[in-house]
């Protein structure tokens, strides 16, 4: 059995918490409590382009703003 966050040919979310982080969840799983979907079942790499270009500070969100 294949990890289903590691398949390339299958749909993924891009998750974002309340701390600004993000997370590729694959297409059909329930999304964890305290995540939002923000890109909706797209390829791997196109959710990951997703993430490089606007996750680019990592710090969580309350440790951003001190």
């Amino acid at each position: 059995m294949s990890n289903p966050f590691e398949q390339a040919d299958r749909p993924y979310h891009v998750l974002v918490n309340d701390e600004g982080q993000h997370s590729l969840w694959p297409a059909g799983t329930d999304v964890p409590a305290g995540w939002a979907v923000v890109l909706d079942g797209r390829p791997r790499e196109e959710c990951l382009a997703y993430v490089e270009a606007h996750w680019t500070d990592l710090r969580p969100r309350s440790l951003a703003g001190r």
